[in-house]
């Protein structure tokens, strides 16, 4: 695949929605290359998160289980462990709550840019597209050679995971990662 290869898409707003829509791809005639610094491109919107609806059980059931630590807190009479748990709970529910930004991701010649921020392929070691149908995950994941950030997962949204994976492997490895416990129950648990 040649570099010459990659798109622009248009962003839309979803016609009565406050989440814009996510551009649709388009053919490989409509792939462009940056014109203002010279390099290919590749690029593609997707939203931050997915955002799951939650029902209503839903917050009763973490609203039970965080009162259950908070009163174990106050029992044993840890007052720290008690507002911090409160705060997190504060914190949970706005999150929860939040409506994801649509995010713009790039790929050049010289690293990945998410949001405005530059991933340098020298600061990373492999990449990793998780791509399951029936979970609905669509992520690219860079092992990081950073030791507080290893992993950076980046939504690949409604863009073709086959051309990102087909550009990547010009500049970095492509080495097989798995989702962590943490990261499936987050999923399960609805975050």
């Amino acid at each position: 695949m040649s570099l010459d290869s990659f798109i622009k898409p248009n962003p839309k707003k979803a016609p009565g929605s406050s989440v814009p829509a996510l551009p649709s791809h388009q053919s490989a005639a409509d792939f462009q290359s940056d014109d203002l610094l010279g390099n290919p491109t590749f690029s593609w919107e997707a939203l931050e998160f997915e955002k799951i609806e939650k029902h209503p059980r839903w917050y009763w059931i973490m609203g039970i289980a965080l009162l259950a630590i908070i009163g174990y807190a106050l029992i044993t009479n840890a007052i720290l462990m008690a507002i911090t748990f409160i705060l997190i709970g504060m914190l949970g529910y706005i999150h929860a709550e939040r409506d994801p930004r649509v995010i713009e991701i790039e790929i050049n010649q010289k690293g990945i840019i998410v949001d405005g921020y530059m991933y340098a392929y020298d600061d990373i070691k492999s990449f990793w597209i998780y791509y399951e149908v029936e979970e609905r995950i669509k992520i690219l994941s860079l092992h990081s050679k950073k030791t507080f950030l290893p992993f950076v997962h980046i939504p690949v949204g409604d863009a073709n995971p086959i051309q990102i994976r087909e550009l990547l492997l010009n500049f970095i490895p492509e080495i097989r990662q798995e989702l962590t416990i943490i990261d499936r129950m987050e999923r399960m648990i609805g975050l």
